[in-house]
């Protein structure tokens, strides 16, 4: 060894290099810019507010029941309104069993016009199985039509597929 100090010094960069996360760590999910810049919520009766229920796949069966193909999922929620705002109240990630695994918003946020907000939930995170889902309650303008919608997307060996799905209203 010629430059012990140099291999040494190469060594402890790559060590330090190496970030080492974790997926249950809190994730930023949307900028401040999204925020209304006060805290009062419209009561215009030309306003409605609604539920919609989103279906997302942490991972989905392979082979066996035992054998599970991780997937990354991101919900995307667009404003199809050329002049109005959509106003969202709430965006909740359940898991199979029902459950509240993380609340993505704490208080009311915008979208402005043809604008789109995305959240993803990572491949590594299995906190929702495989029938995980997210809860939105929106408001704004009764001709507002947003879309709601996830995205799957794995893999298997050197082949990857990706699936989507709506979101559905209810009561």
């Amino acid at each position: 060894m010629k430059h012990p100090i140099l291999y040494l010094g190469l060594f402890f960069l790559l060590f330090l290099a190496c970030e080492k996360t974790n997926p249950d760590e809190k994730r930023a999910v949307i900028s401040d810019e999204h925020h209304l810049p006060q805290r009062t919520v419209e009561t215009d009766s030309a306003f409605i507010t609604k539920k919609v229920y989103v279906p997302v796949y942490s991972n989905i069966y392979q082979r066996t029941r035992n054998d599970r193909t991780s997937l990354t999922s991101t919900l995307s929620i667009h404003n199809t309104s050329e002049t109005d705002t959509l106003y969202i109240s709430r965006i909740d990630y359940f898991n199979t069993e029902g459950k509240l695994v993380r609340k993505y918003i704490e208080e009311t946020i915008f979208l402005s016009t043809f604008e789109t907000l995305e959240y993803v939930v990572d491949e590594g995170d299995e906190t929702g199985g495989s029938g995980a889902n997210f809860v939105i309650e929106w408001y704004g303008d009764k001709k507002l039509n947003p879309l709601f919608q996830a995205v799957m997307i794995g893999g298997l060996g050197n082949k990857s597929f990706s699936f989507t799905t709506e979101g559905v209203y209810f009561e």
